[in-house]
């Protein structure tokens, strides 16, 4: 059913003259005729009777006028629910405990007028389907993983350097010291379950391990961070990274120790990502609120693998 023509009929219906529906509709009187005449064939039923004021319902008519005006809410709850700034942002964070999870927390502290939808999805190929697809609005990544270039329809810009810091347990061989180099971890194995060949980040740690000649191993499987936390608390010879605004709480009993890494710090490099032909306008709202963090190019001191933007 054409909803323009149930449009001119509660118009004309509620106006009790075709010239008056047309000047409210912005028509001649010809095309309300028209349309009436049409919607009245679709139904098979005569809906007005024309008297010399004017236009009167039929029996049929004032039945069908309560489903025309709700045919008429429906389709317009329908547009506002996809119309720009109606339905929720909608945000890849890769992860609820990483530091792209703490940036979302701050925005909404800071717009909680803004409707937030946070999703976790696992690589970048697909954070960037679902972009170019509309299915979400933004992702947080980190960008150019080698060999993969964004398309030139996804925009860019580099919102956080995250310092990577050591973990590790009480008995650990580095647990007492203040900070630790790049080098001084050579000969440590470096424990990282969660590591999936073909990600951004297993580029990011292919690139320091090969950069600093470190052990990182990926292998067992991953049972979680928690699992993870206990492993390298009971186990002397293991130690893991982690991002410095990786928020994880273990038991007081685990003597856990974050170590910050210098000389250089290799610092995890987070931009978010979005549709440049997005409308969208908390986007707009959620790139200002970025922006004025002053993100700096990663300064002398750090390390990034040579592929990031």
């Amino acid at each position: 059913m054409d909803l323009d023509t149930v449009r001119t009929f509660v118009a004309a219906a509620d106006t009790g003259r075709f010239q008056d529906a047309a000047d409210e509709l912005a028509l001649t009187q010809q095309a309300v005729s028209k349309r009436i005449a049409a919607l009245e064939r679709g139904l098979g039923v005569r809906l007005f009777t024309r008297t010399p004021r004017g236009a009167e319902l039929t029996i049929d008519g004032q039945a069908f006028l309560p489903h025309a005006r709700e045919l008429l809410r429906v389709a317009e709850r329908a547009a506002a629910s996809v119309r720009a700034g109606r339905r929720p942002l909608r945000v890849d964070v890769i992860a609820s405990r990483v530091a792209p999870s703490g940036l979302m927390r701050g925005f909404h502290q800071a717009h909680p007028e803004v409707e937030l939808d946070v999703v976790m999805l696992f690589d970048v190929e697909t954070a960037v389907g679902a972009l170019r697809s509309g299915t979400i609005d933004a992702s947080f990544r980190a960008v150019a993983a080698p060999g993969r270039p964004l398309p030139p329809d996804i925009a860019s810009v580099r919102v956080l350097d995250e310092p990577l810091h050591l973990l590790t347990g009480p008995g650990h061989a580095l647990a007492g010291a203040r900070s630790v180099t790049p080098a001084r971890l050579a000969g440590h194995r470096i424990w990282m379950p969660g590591i999936v060949p073909g990600t951004e980040w297993a580029a990011y740690y292919d690139d320091l391990r090969a950069e600093f000649g470190l052990t990182i191993e990926a292998t067992g499987p991953n049972f979680g961070s928690d699992a993870l936390l206990d492993t390298v608390a009971d186990t002397p010879a293991l130690a893991t990274f982690m991002g410095e605004h990786t928020r994880l709480v273990w038991p007081t009993g685990h003597g856990l120790r974050r170590i910050p890494i210098t000389d250089p710090t290799p610092v995890y490099p987070h931009s978010l990502l979005w549709h440049r032909d997005n409308p969208h306008p908390a986007l707009a709202a959620l790139r200002t609120h970025l922006a004025a963090l002053t993100h700096r190019p990663a300064p002398a001191g750090t390390w990034t693998p040579a592929w990031v933007r």
